[in-house]
């Protein structure tokens, strides 16, 4: 097992293992911790009581997080003709069909989110081996597959994010950065935490917002006391 330096262990000192702080405290110290030379990312783990490999039990979709993310998202749509003029005005930062398609084909991914009409998936199909495992393919469910594209491509650039819960039950996502004062962290962290609960599955038992931690980039993580959500 890999020694921690003693940067790592001075911050883990500075937080009780299995301690669920309270949401001012945890945010609190997450900033504190936070030492790096950039401005860390503050992200979010959300353990829930779900089994994913049922599929009436898997949870994914998007939430609009009020204060961002605290970054640029580069967003790509797939579309043509007047939808594609729609995109461009909306903010996307990259618009086609073939011609976007052959790019990615070539190699190129530079973008964080995909967009796509309905009537471009005939193209944007075959990109699924490419798109799909980078978490990148455009997905009905969590309606990235529309003709509204104005709505969507703006709500994205606003700091939507897009969410699902891997094989162990867990949600991963970002909920700011370490020079985000504590409301707006705090505000975000609530806004994620309603959204998952509101897409709670019917077939979940027991009780589904198990814990919460979250982190910055290179700290330690912070349990936090799941009384902050509403339930």
């Amino acid at each position: 097992m890999a020694k921690q330096g003693k940067r790592i262990k001075d911050l883990n000192q500075q937080v009780e293992k299995g301690h669920p702080y309270g949401l001012d405290e945890a945010v609190q110290l997450a900033k504190n911790t936070s030492k790096a030379s950039f401005d860390e990312s503050v992200d979010a783990s959300f353990n829930l009581g779900i089994d994913p490999r049922k599929a009436d039990q898997m949870v994914r979709g998007t939430v609009t997080l009020p204060h961002g993310t605290g970054k640029t998202t580069r967003v790509a749509v797939f579309a043509e003709g007047a939808k594609a003029d729609e995109a461009r005005e909306a903010g996307a930062d990259y618009v086609g069909l073939e011609d976007l398609a052959e790019q990615i084909e070539a190699g190129w991914t530079d973008f964080d989110r995909a967009v796509a009409t309905p009537d471009s998936m005939r193209v944007v199909g075959r990109l699924g081996q490419i798109l799909g495992p980078r978490g990148l393919m455009p997905n009905p469910k969590v309606g990235t597959v529309t003709d509204d594209l104005a709505n969507v491509v703006a709500q994205i650039k606003a700091g939507q994010v897009e969410y699902r819960a891997d094989k162990g039950g867990i949600v991963h996502l970002p909920i700011g950065r370490a020079s985000f004062d504590d409301a707006a962290l705090q505000e975000n962290l609530r806004a994620a935490a309603d959204a998952l609960v509101r897409a709670k599955p019917a077939a979940a038992k027991g009780k589904y917002l198990r814990k919460v931690s979250i982190s910055t980039t290179m700290g330690p993580g912070i349990q936090v006391d799941t009384s902050f959500a509403r339930l």
